[in-house]
């Protein structure tokens, strides 16, 4: 089954740091956007 969730995210000292709106708990950060998404996908898959 496809999810689709919000991610908010905002930028400090260069990094994107981020979490998912509708999952409590689920942060992370990123050099870019795409690392961000890359690693907000992998912090999801440890909880589930």
């Amino acid at each position: 089954m496809l999810r689709h969730f919000t991610l908010e995210y905002r930028i400090d000292d260069d990094w994107y740091i981020g979490r998912l709106k509708e999952v409590p708990g689920v942060f992370s950060q990123g050099e870019s956007l795409e690392e961000l998404e890359e690693n907000i996908r992998d912090a999801y898959r440890l909880i589930k």
